[in-house]
C-alpha cells in the first residue's frame, strides 16, 4: 500500500535511538543506533571504520532503521541504501551537536569517523490503531 509520505522526521527527532539492521553474509544483524538528522530524504548516522557495521554496509549497502514513539504509536522504519560521505563541514556539525560522539572521535579529520546517510526508498509505519502502512518518496 502506498500513500502520501509520512513525516518520519518528527518521530526520529523525538526518539533518536532505535534499531539499525544490516546484511551480514546470508544473515541480518541488528544493533542500537542513534539517528542524527535528516536532510531531504537522506537520514544521517555515523559509525567507526573498525566496526563490523561499517564493513557490512560497504559490502551490502541495503539497511533499515526503526524507532518508535513511547506508546508505540507509531513504530517507524526507513529502508534504503547507505552512502558514506567525506564532508568535513558535515562531520564538524555532527561533532559540535553531539558531545558524546565528539568524545569518541574527537576531530572531523579522524580517519575512524565515518558519516553516512540512508537514501530513503521506503518508510513503513505500524500502530495497533492503523496497522501496517508503507510510503514511497
Amino acid at each position: 500500500m502506498a500513500g502520501e509520505m509520512f513525516d518520519f522526521e518528527k518521530i526520529f527527532a523525538e526518539n533518536p535511538c532505535g534499531v539499525f539492521a544490516t546484511q551480514d553474509g546470508d544473515g541480518v544483524k541488528t544493533r542500537v543506533f542513534q539517528y542524527l538528522f535528516t536532510d531531504r530524504m537522506r537520514v544521517y548516522f555515523c559509525t567507526g571504520a573498525a566496526k563490523d557495521v561499517y564493513k557490512q554496509m560497504t559490502t551490502n549497502p541495503n539497511v533499515s532503521f526503526c524507532t518508535w514513539a513511547p506508546n508505540f504509536a507509531p513504530v517507524v522504519s526507513v529502508d534504503g541504501k547507505a552512502t558514506f560521505v567525506e564532508d568535513m563541514a558535515l562531520k564538524k556539525r555532527i561533532l559540535d551537536e553531539n558531545p558524546a560522539i565528539k568524545g569518541i572521535y574527537r576531530s572531523e579529520d579522524n580517519p575512524e569517523f565515518k558519516v553516512f546517510y540512508v537514501a530513503v526508498e521506503e518508510v513503513r509505519t505500524f500502530s495497533f490503531a492503523e496497522g501496517p502502512k508503507a510510503y514511497k518518496p
